[in-house]
């Protein structure tokens, strides 16, 4: 017999929080509103029932922190290429559809030299008077 424990609901939340920021501080980086939009409504990286147990939800969150440290180094460097595909394929493992190679955002990077202005981003500022 084997025991296995069932993820909490504060793993959820931070699983639900590390996609959150995905959308409002990565995403603006690469893609425009209209592009982020459409990666909502294809259900970019939304959770899914294969969650099921403490070590599976750990492994996600740990791919999607892994994911957000290597899209916010600058530049992106190439070496961590097959890092990044190899957790991409975990999520993927996960049922969480993240439908990137890390080319996807290198070339990207290449390209962009001013961040963009985004509806997904976070405020600098909450408090307008």
């Amino acid at each position: 017999m084997k025991i296995v424990f069932a993820s909490t609901p504060s793993q959820e939340e931070e699983i639900n929080g590390l996609v959150r920021y995905i959308y409002s501080n990565i995403f603006p980086l690469f893609f425009n509103d209209e592009e982020i939009c459409q990666l909502e409504e294809l259900k970019v990286l939304h959770t899914s029932e294969d969650i099921t147990t403490l070590k599976d939800a750990f492994q996600v969150m740990t791919s999607i922190q892994t994911l957000i440290s290597i899209l916010e180094s600058s530049p992106l460097d190439e070496q961590y290429a097959a890092v990044f595909n190899k957790n991409v394929a975990t999520l993927k493992g996960f049922g969480l559809s993240f439908p990137f190679h890390f080319e996807h955002f290198f070339v990207a990077s290449c390209m962009k030299n001013n961040p963009m202005l985004s509806i997904y981003s976070k405020a600098d500022n909450e408090l307008i008077i």
